[in-house]
């Protein structure tokens, strides 16, 4: 802090000093020219069937919301310093089933769901339906800090950031900088980004892998399945469920690791180009500690009413869960590379046509495409629409395979339906309002944009959410 201060002390004198050699005082326009504010609301919702929890098969209900606040300081007129502070909360019928017996509990406390004699179906377990547990809703608040300094030319700026999230079985941190330079009369852009996120896993386990993993083949006489009736594939009463594959995670950190460089070219007046590439490293437990997995070669045994065992695999299962044989497992590194390339064209003083394209391999074996195109149409000096579609297309990594196909001689397995094979379709719009000159008032704030989104994603899996995002941008003079 000394020397920032004793720099923009010298800069002070020096062009004290100029000023009385030149009476004519050179303007330089500030970077920002007052404090800004974002405030950003979305919510989220989705529905599928291949919950990852499941071991492939299950509801993926899920709603989430989020706000974000983001403020941007100009420190000077070269300096910028940014916050971003963001919380969501959701509810999950996937993550709830990491503890589906939850939902049926006798006085003493211990799950009744394996009484195969109960008539009553209400509140029996199955992937199809939320549980009560504690892991069906979570929290997660995160910050974000930017700083920013651009040259006098304004041909040069680097920035450095820090970044802190945490929820209730993960924490983030995170940090990074960049540099980015322009040239030839800023038509060329050149930038460099580096980030580093290091991680740290607080394991849960699906409830039967961890009973079984604190008591071993004595998990029915103490803990929390304690006198819970399971039942073998026939619907008989067994004692012989051993899932001995799972063994608790000896490491919880996950590292992050990321270098970016993109360019960008003004090629005439009305076309624009970019491209871009990433470099990404991870390393440490790099699976999820609650996703189960079922092996084609070992019996299978469940808790719940035995009439369901047959449909199981159906919504008709309204009563009966699969116990696992154990969770996914998978390498402790990944290594990613996303290639890309921007082309943006005006096409008159009322339409621009935004196009992306992005090539992703990884050595995991997921091999995608991603293209998309947006038509930002202006109505009038103060709005705009911009229609959206997006193509999505991945091949399947070479750890997946669908609910109750891997063998338990398999090194590394995941019934997770993100690394799978799919191909998806979003359709969008957005709706923005732009007044540069502030002239709404709200108390302090000035209101210089209102921006609303709505996006559908639907993935031929089964996979379908919408979000929408309403966002307010002010200016505090």
């Amino acid at each position: 802090m000394k020397k920032i201060f004793l720099m923009a002390t010298i800069v002070f004198n020096l062009a004290v000093h100029a000023q009385d050699k030149d009476t004519t005082a050179v303007f330089k326009k500030r970077v920002l020219e007052n404090t800004e504010v974002d405030f950003l609301l979305s919510y989220y919702k989705q529905d599928g069937v291949h919950s990852a929890v499941g071991g492939g098969i299950g509801s993926e209900k899920l709603s989430d919301i989020a706000t974000n606040i983001v403020v941007a300081l100009p420190l000077n007129a070269d300096d910028v310093l940014t916050f971003d502070v963001g919380v969501s909360a959701y509810t999950s019928a996937s993550s709830s089933n990491i503890n589906p017996f939850d939902n049926r509990t006798t006085a003493t406390g211990s799950s009744a769901a394996g009484d195969p004699s109960a008539n009553n179906t209400a509140g029996y377990v199955t992937p199809w339906q939320t549980s009560s547990g504690a892991s069906a809703s979570d929290q997660l608040a995160a910050l974000n800090v930017n700083y920013s300094h651009s040259s006098d030319d304004r041909n040069t700026i680097w920035n450095a950031d820090a970044s802190f999230s945490n929820e209730y079985d993960y924490t983030s941190v995170g940090f990074g900088g960049g540099l980015t330079k322009l040239f030839n009369q800023k038509n060329t852009e050149v930038s460099l980004k580096a980030n580093a996120y290091l991680d740290q896993w607080r394991p849960i386990y699906p409830t039967e892998l961890k009973e079984y993993g604190a008591y071993g083949i004595n998990y029915q006489n103490q803990g929390y399945l304690k006198d819970v009736t399971i039942l073998d594939q026939n619907g008989n009463a067994s004692n012989d469920y051993l899932p001995t594959a799972f063994k608790s995670y000896d490491k919880t950190n996950r590292n992050s690791y990321s270098l970016s460089l993109a360019f960008s070219q003004i090629l005439t007046k009305k076309i624009q180009m970019s491209i871009f590439m990433d470099v990404l490293q991870q390393d440490g437990l790099l699976g999820t500690p609650y996703q189960r997995v079922y092996f084609a070669d070992k019996p299978n045994y469940f808790i719940g009413q035995s009439k369901y065992i047959p449909v199981y695999d159906s919504k008709e299962n309204t009563g009966v869960y699969q116990l696992a044989d154990d969770n996914e497992n998978l390498p402790s590194s990944r290594f990613k590379i996303p290639i890309g390339a921007r082309l943006n064209f005006y096409i008159n003083e009322y339409v621009v046509a935004k196009t992306y394209y992005r090539y992703y391999q990884d050595n995991w074996g997921v091999q995608a495409h991603t293209a998309s195109i947006e038509l930002p149409i202006k109505l009038s000096t103060k709005f705009t629409v911009s229609p959206l579609y997006r193509y999505y297309s991945q091949s399947a990594s070479d750890y997946f395979a669908a609910f109750d196909k891997h063998l338990s001689t398999e090194k590394y397995y995941t019934s997770d339906y993100d690394l799978s094979k799919f191909n998806s379709n979003q359709y969008g719009f957005g709706v923005t309002y732009t007044d540069i000159f502030a002239k709404a008032k709200i108390f302090m704030l000035g209101l210089k944009t209102i921006d609303f989104r709505f996006n559908h994603y639907e993935r031929n899996d089964g996979l379908s959410s919408n979000i929408g995002t309403v966002g307010f941008k002010f200016e505090i003079e």
